[in-house]
């Protein structure tokens, strides 16, 4: 990765797409080998909850981080002007960032397994929007859901200031950052 922007290296982009994937894998397991069945609908119910917490996340943090604060704002334009270039979020600031800001307060909350619960919930949300913003840059689809989304961020890409959502128009619906 270049420090200079979010810019992977191929390598670096299919590591860091490999270690969410392991890192689902890895937490869904310990959930079914080990976790409490008594609990099970709980954590459940708090992995969708993440998945929801998710979207908010990518629609907050893209409207108002990536096109709002330095460096971020200076990186994420570079992205605009170089729409198939292989970017990301270093690895390491990323899984920090989950690991400190929704696993370590959902246990200190709850307990482990419903804190792997909410964590698996967000890593599956942030690996979906990773597999959705690369498929939306670098793939061709020509029906259904995926197209629409690929519309939808080429738009972003041309304005700017509208479809902030890469998996979901939900929240441009509710702040009214959507279609004019």
């Amino acid at each position: 990765m270049n420090s200079d922007t979010l810019q992977f290296s191929r390598q670096g982009y299919v590591v860091d797409y490999l270690f969410y994937a392991l890192w689902i894998v890895v937490a869904s397991s310990v959930l079914v080998l080990f976790g409490p069945r008594r609990e099970w609908l709980d954590i459940a119910l708090l992995a969708a909850g993440g998945l929801i917490v998710w979207s908010f996340l990518e629609y907050a943090l893209h409207r108002f981080i990536m096109h709002g604060v330095d460096p971020f704002r200076r990186w994420h334009r570079e992205h605009h002007d170089k729409p198939r270039a292989l970017v990301g979020t270093p690895t390491v600031f990323s899984a920090t960032l989950i690991v400190l800001l929704v696993f370590v307060p959902a246990f200190a909350l709850t307990d482990i397994w419903k804190g792997i619960g909410l964590t698996l919930g967000v890593l599956v949300g942030y690996f979906g929007f990773g597999s959705v913003h690369h498929a939306v840059h670098h793939w061709r689809p020509r029906t259904g859901w995926l197209r629409r989304r690929k519309q939808l961020h080429a738009i972003h890409h041309r304005l700017g200031d509208r479809h902030f959502g890469v998996c979901t128009s939900l929240w441009d619906w509710v702040f009214r950052t959507g279609p004019r």
